[in-house]
């Protein structure tokens, strides 16, 4: 992905890594990128251990040529602290893994241990790996909020509102955030042919956001996240796969971030900090449409195709508008309230919409 050939460690292939060497040029070269990132406004977010300098996880069990020794872990956290405090990240401190041996666990315990006791003034959460929602339990009091990650597998976009509900109901209240959805203009996951677009981006996000996962969201481009350049050799497929990238000049113009922009500017219009998910639809015979009630008490339904809706709620004193997220028209549907149930009318917009009753 980068041109430097800079690594954290002395290495003389560029791929197996003497972990007992630093490479003080890779860390001065981060420490610079981080500032210039500062400079222009944004919060750093630094994973700590990627899954695959870990053993027992599904990453080292396909890339184990780096696990790193179980005595460096503690240096590695302290050098990371060192250099990188200063900007008061978000210590991510677990990249896409599992935790599904004793020694992935320990690896993650030593390090976030360490953290804590080293950086107790910055926040800190782990990434987990595509459709998974365990947290051990010794590291759910000790993370300021959690992460998941619906992923960019076409034939499970459900988990996008399954994995916010899921953590929403078995852990205790923190904020919650889809981490890694799928990613605009991304193929399919396993080389499958075809590629997520808008539409996907945003029922990926309003399904998050609605069913518990309303701490926030990440909006991803095929070919900004891994730097992709025109004429570059392709990137070895690893993991899943997906097809070839968009140049990074081009990818930075698709017009998904627009979508998401939206959802900010929508949050903050209607002063909403945060949004419960609730149940009270009673006519639909699919799990696609969400409902949830903002803090301010405002009700909004995602609707990713057309239908009428029928509520168990009274909503005779609310006022209630449709917003076409496609193009952003906004309509006032029909609405009925008979019997302790509203029921508004199918909207007439193409692609998918939100639905906001408000007093």
């Amino acid at each position: 992905m980068s041109d430097s050939s800079i690594y954290p460690f002395e290495t003389e292939d560029g791929i197996t890594f003497n972990f007992s060497i630093w490479k003080e040029e890779y860390f001065n070269h981060a420490a610079t990128m981080c500032q210039m990132a500062v400079d222009y406004g944004f919060q750093v977010a630094l994973v700590v251990l990627w899954l695959n300098y870990v053993p027992g996880t599904w990453g080292s069990k396909m890339f184990g040529q780096n696990v790193m020794p179980k005595d460096m872990v503690k240096p590695y956290v302290q050098k990371v602290s060192e250099v990188f405090d200063r900007f008061h990240p978000i210590y991510v401190i677990s990249g896409d893994t599992d935790f599904d041996t004793e020694e992935a666990v320990e690896y993650y315990r030593i390090a976030l241990k360490e953290l804590i006791k080293l950086s107790p003034h910055t926040l800190k959460s782990m990434h987990i790996k595509r459709g998974y929602d365990y947290i051990p339990e010794e590291f759910v009091d000790k993370l300021d909020f959690y992460m998941f990650q619906s992923g960019h597998n076409a034939d499970l976009q459900d988990m996008s509102y399954k994995l916010a509900q899921g953590m929403y109901q078995k852990y205790p209240p923190k904020p919650i955030i889809n981490a890694e959805p799928c990613y605009e203009q991304m193929g399919f996951s396993r080389q499958a042919y075809g590629r997520f677009d808008r539409y996907d981006l945003r029922k990926a996000a309003w399904s998050s956001l609605l069913s518990g996962a309303s701490a926030g969201i990440t909006y991803g481009a095929h070919g900004i996240w891994n730097c992709h350049k025109i004429n570059a050799p392709k990137n070895p497929i690893l993991g899943e796969g997906f097809d070839e990238a968009l140049p990074w000049e081009e990818a930075l113009r698709l017009m998904g971030a627009w979508d998401y922009g939206f959802i900010r500017y929508l949050f903050e219009e209607n002063d909403i900090t945060s949004i419960e998910p609730v149940s009270e639809l009673i006519n639909n015979a699919t799990d696609e449409i969400r409902m949830g009630k903002s803090d301010n008490g405002i009700y909004i339904i995602y609707v990713p195709s057309n239908t009428n809706l029928v509520l168990r709620l009274d909503l005779s004193e609310y006022r209630i508008k449709t917003i076409d997220l496609d193009k952003k028209n906004i309509a006032y549907p029909k609405v009925a309230v008979k019997d302790n149930q509203t029921i508004i009318e199918m909207h007439r917009f193409e692609r998918d919409v939100l639905v906001i009753a408000k007093k």
